[in-house]
């Protein structure tokens, strides 16, 4: 009881946190780990239960998709191919070596939300500058940039979505709420091949899972709709102090996991 208690609360903190600023699998993946799962099984646990929050959004970006929808295809297909592609190299790795990975996956993830501030600044005044002009996106060189991404979201994903509106805001995407649409597509469908790589492979614990998933979808409704009461400056920088920590805490408790 205390483990579904446990795992329920870090679900829907995820969902909340998700909707909001990113990083809901910094809550999850611990709480999984902490109930006994083995580090694969509880990536993938964690991917499946925060996956529908982040699949139902897209409805909220469908008139900004449109603007897009030359895109929408390509990307869609690339994601669909990289987060595939990690997902396997995840299920094909040993648990020793995945969890050796870990602290590094979570000061990746840290890093990241640190520099979230500055580069979306940047990504803004590039925005900016390109807006009222005709732009072209860069279809090559934005198609590359996320076959790498959307293979780091198959795998584990933490900070993902910073590294996704980079490449679209530099590659000519000139809107921002373009960008968090493409996003949006981006990452959903890139975590849901991971998700039907993971329940093919039966490396889900859906004990866990189910409740999960309904506490993240309350979660991700309750951050959708407070999301203009809950800054995203105040989470951002517990999101980060806790993936700092979590790195320092599987650097050195590696070998009793």
């Amino acid at each position: 009881m205390h483990s579904y208690l446990l795992l329920t609360f870090a679900a829907l903190l995820g969902g909340l946190v998700n909707s909001i600023a990113g990083g809901g699998g910094f809550l999850a993946f611990p709480a999984l780990i902490h109930a006994g799962l083995l580090p694969i099984e509880a990536n993938a646990t964690g991917t499946v239960a925060l996956w529908p929050g982040q699949f139902t959004s897209i409805a909220g970006y469908r008139e900004d998709l449109k603007k897009n929808m030359r895109l929408v295809l390509p990307v869609a297909i690339v994601a669909a191919i990289g987060g595939m592609a990690g997902a396997w190299t995840l299920l094909h790795n040993s648990q020793g070596s995945f969890l050796r990975l870990v602290p590094y996956l979570f000061l990746l993830g840290s890093t990241a939300f640190a520099l979230s501030g500055p580069v979306s600044r940047m990504v803004k005044r590039k925005v900016e500058q390109q807006s009222g002009n005709t732009s072209h996106v860069a279809l090559f060189p934005l198609l590359t940039a996320l076959l790498f991404i959307c293979y780091y979201i198959g795998y584990f994903g933490a900070g993902a979505g910073l590294l996704t509106m980079t490449a679209l805001a530099f590659c000519g995407v000139d809107r921002i709420a373009e960008i968090n649409a493409l996003k949006v597509v981006i990452t959903s469908v890139a975590n849901g091949v991971a998700v039907l790589a993971f329940i093919a492979y039966r490396v889900v614990e859906w004990r866990y899972c189910a409740p999960m998933m309904i506490a993240c979808a309350i979660g991700g409704y309750v951050g959708a709709r407070n999301a203009r009461r809950i800054s995203d400056k105040v989470l951002r920088p517990v999101i980060i102090a806790l993936g700092l920590c979590l790195s320092i805490y599987f650097f050195t408790h590696r070998s009793t996991l």
